[in-house]
């Protein structure tokens, strides 16, 4: 478990499920060990949060997703390729791409950085830091299948929007608190309030 005081970029791009980018700032916000969070949201993304969380427009979307102003998370924007998470000497802990899309994933496995998340994802890969990748997609095309392959080779953690029901989730507020809590567990930020298997 970290010691120090992590700084993580998230990113949610324009794939369904943006409850789970939710949960997880949310999960963010709250964690005393996370003093940072970079967060990026593509155009896409913007009209994923209008259409499944009747949340419109890019001013102020951290604050419409937690409710409040946050202190710790910094929103940004996917054309700034100058912003601090573009550059490997900005200390940045983990990258966790929430959705991520197919499109985004093919632009990482093949080294576009063609935007903020692309470029700020290519950096976590050079400087060799944890990148998670939350793909979202069904069915999966040979493409798909191996741009996750090419992503993972490159030292990408292919990490699947797929959320667990053993833990008997009462809505889909907990559906996705639970998958948060997956995410921020691997990267070493297990939560005092997730459901472990056995306990």
């Amino acid at each position: 478990m970290p010691n120090e005081s992590q700084t993580l970029t998230v990113a949610a791009t324009g794939a369904s499920g943006v409850i789970f980018t939710k949960a997880l700032l949310h999960a963010a916000e709250q964690d005393a060990r996370i003093g940072a969070v970079n967060f990026i949201a593509s155009d896409n993304a913007l009209r994923v949060f209008a259409e499944e969380l009747d949340i419109k427009g890019r001013a102020d979307l951290v604050q419409k997703l937690l409710g409040k102003k946050s202190g710790k998370i910094h929103q940004q924007n996917n054309d700034d390729i100058g912003a601090n998470v573009a550059s490997g000497s900005y200390p940045t802990d983990a990258m966790i791409i929430l959705p991520c899309s197919m499109g985004t994933l093919a632009g990482i496995a093949h080294g576009m950085a063609a935007n903020l998340v692309q470029r700020a994802a290519d950096v976590c890969l050079k400087e060799r830091r944890q990148l998670v990748l939350c793909v979202r997609e069904t069915p999966l095309n040979l493409i798909h299948i191996r741009n996750m392959a090419a992503a993972a080779e490159a030292g990408a953690t292919i990490y699947p929007l797929i959320p667990t029901f053993y833990n008997h989730p009462k809505n889909f507020d907990a559906m996705a608190h639970q998958f948060a809590c997956r995410v921020l567990a691997f990267i070493g930020l297990p939560q005092k309030d997730a459901y472990v298997w056995g306990k």
